[in-house]
């Protein structure tokens, strides 16, 4: 009945750009970026569906049955994952890579769901006569496909939230909630980085880098939405010899909304957390600088949240220093 596409001559595409999109010319194939990959596909096929945390649980047992195996046990090292923002930046990469094979399917979802199994399913039996078990391929896979599920959820309800809430019944305006989700990232990003319990971590030279990982996934999400790239994200900010200026009171009123939707969802690492802020801080610019008559233009929606995600960064190191001198 479903005879529109060639599956084959699909099946062998998609195969090979999966791979492709892995590859390094000097390092050959990184298998834990196929996963990503593979585990951003399968997201972005769940959503086809009318629930999708249906449809991810009904997969995982479909592909560990066309596999005679079932995922790895115990707890999973933290060396075993990439960080969050890694597991972000290449299961978004899936993602698209997925949407754009989707485009050419002319059959019903399902069967593209089901090729799509085929082929994970002819990968992770090629590892294993490599060497490399199935049933941690699986475990791996799943914890990539639940990671970037939580982080897209995440981003759409709390820019849910923060409209529906904190604009709909407090009155807030969408610059507040652009400075406000920015500032529980950077909040969160300290706090996962250690800020809480040591009074050295927050220097100069860290700050670079360890902000970067986090603006990276808010600024990219913004540009998948619409949003133009561009230099400004950091124009006007405040230099280094500034006092902190973080937006400490819409910080403290949306936080708490925060951590008890990642608690319902079982998000509990501070910087998963400070990923999904960001996303969804990056999502917020797009609805806020989007159209042809932006509520905030982009060039100063931008700066916006990055100096909310800087400044909440700086005040949360630098509170917990000042507290332990006292």
């Amino acid at each position: 009945m479903f005879a529109l596409t060639n599956k084959p001559e699909m099946g062998s595409r998609f195969y090979s750009a999966l791979i492709q999109l892995a590859a390094d010319h000097e390092r050959g194939i990184d298998a834990m970026k196929v996963i990503q990959h593979m585990a951003g596909v399968l997201v972005e096929t769940y959503f086809l569906f009318d629930d999708s945390d249906e449809a991810m649980q009904a997969s995982f047992k479909k592909l560990s049955s066309m596999l005679h195996c079932h995922p790895a046990e115990g707890i999973i090292a933290t060396y075993a994952l990439p960080p969050a923002h890694i597991i972000d930046q290449e299961t978004e990469r899936g993602r698209l890579a997925a949407r754009v094979f989707f485009e050419e399917w002319l059959d019903c979802d399902f069967e593209l769901h089901d090729l799509v199994l085929t082929v994970f399913h002819y990968v992770i039996v090629g590892w294993e006569d490599m060497g490399i078990p199935r049933s941690e391929t699986l475990r791996l896979l799943i914890e990539c496909v639940k990671k970037c599920m939580s982080f897209e959820i995440a981003a759409q309800e709390l820019c849910d939230v923060s409209i529906e809430h904190q604009i709909g019944r407090q009155g807030w305006s969408i610059g507040d909630c652009i400075a406000a989700l920015g500032g529980v990232a950077g909040r969160r990003l300290a706090i996962a980085l250690g800020a809480a319990e040591n009074s050295d971590f927050f220097r100069g030279s860290e700050l670079p880098e360890n902000l970067d990982r986090i603006v990276y996934s808010m600024t990219q999400e913004a540009i998948r939405l619409g949003v133009p790239a561009g230099s400004d994200w950091r124009f006007g900010l405040a230099a280094n010899d500034m006092p902190v200026n973080a937006p400490v009171e819409l910080v403290r009123e949306l936080d708490p909304r925060c951590l008890r939707f990642f608690r319902a969802i079982g998000l509990n690492s501070s910087y998963d957390q400070a990923v999904s802020c960001a996303k969804a801080a990056g999502r917020m610019i797009a609805v806020a600088s989007g159209g042809e008559l932006p509520e905030i233009e982009p060039a100063i929606a931008k700066p916006l949240a990055m100096s909310a995600i800087t400044e909440s960064y700086k005040f949360v190191c630098m509170d917990f220093g000042m507290s332990l001198s006292r």
